[in-house]
């Protein structure tokens, strides 16, 4: 499992949303992967944010009584605006015809005598029950919600990662992942992945120094005497940058990167001392 399906199995944990398949393979990728927590952390604080942040309300204690009187209106083909049909059962303030049929004898009319109203006591067990199942339908209804935000917040970010970035994930995920680092002068440092298996070879960098306007780094697989060019990049304003290479590396390559003109070198071939330079053998 790679750290993206994890991404998704954490924001389906920290919403208790998984199914006990789904959260047994969370369970395993995480004893696998304790590095990875820090994900599960920050999905589950945002499902504490977004909880805390919702305000309590009391809602209608005929709302649930409304709504199915109006997807039964919808499914008959019945104006559901339409008011609700007389009933034979005398209506108690907040509580639907149909709940007041579960009332106990003397709270309704048996068509002989009038009988008294229910109590207190016997209406509010009513409303905490119809309450009950609301928060439910509330509840199931904000977790889909939810679920679908999650979603979108890391569709959201799988497309607007660099393509270097992207790549980088998927190289430290690989089972044949490799890496080599040297030290910059000046307190820098310089760091290679690769991953004969997937093909692909990233650079990572931070402290490199300052370029004129018109000059870029170029990377190149030097093999033996050969120097093959791999693309060039521009670092970010401290110095740090993360490249992915054209080309696969092949065994045995040094990555260099040296200071060319914008654009890459014109004849093909360094113009300068590499200033990295990373034997991966």
């Amino acid at each position: 499992m790679n750290e993206k399906d994890f991404a998704e199995l954490a924001a389906g944990h920290a919403l208790n949303a998984l199914s006990s398949d789904d959260e047994q393979t969370f369970v395993d990728a995480l004893a696998a992967h304790q590095e990875w927590d820090a994900q599960l952390r920050a999905d589950q604080d945002v499902v504490a944010f977004l909880a805390e942040g919702v305000a309590d309300a009391t809602p209608p204690l005929n709302a649930r009584s409304e709504v199915l009187r109006r997807v039964a209106a919808l499914a008959s083909g019945a104006d559901p605006d339409a008011p609700a049909a007389e009933s034979s059962t005398p209506p108690v303030p907040g509580i639907s015809a149909a709940d007041a049929a579960l009332l106990p004898p003397g709270s309704r009319e048996d068509g002989t005598t009038p009988e008294p109203a229910p109590d207190t006591n016997t209406v509010q067990t009513i409303a905490r029950r119809n309450w009950t199942r609301g928060i439910f339908a509330l509840a199931a209804s904000f977790v889909l919600l939810l679920g679908l935000g999650f979603g979108a917040v890391l569709i959201s970010e799988q497309v607007n990662k660099p393509v270097s970035v992207v790549a980088l994930d998927q190289i430290q995920s690989a089972p044949d992942a490799q890496v080599a680092s040297i030290a910059l002068d000046g307190g820098g440092s310089a760091t290679v992945h690769w991953s004969p298996e997937l093909g692909k070879t990233v650079l990572v960098s931070d402290g490199l120094p300052a370029l004129a306007p018109q000059e870029a780094f170029e990377m190149w697989f030097v093999r033996g005497d050969t120097p093959v060019a791999a693309g060039v990049f521009t670092p970010g304003p401290d110095g740090d940058a993360t490249a992915l290479m054209d080309g696969a590396m092949q065994a045995g390559d040094v990555i260099a990167v040296t200071v060319e003109p914008a654009g890459g070198s014109p004849t093909g071939v360094p113009s300068t001392d590499p200033i990295i330079a990373i034997p991966t053998a």
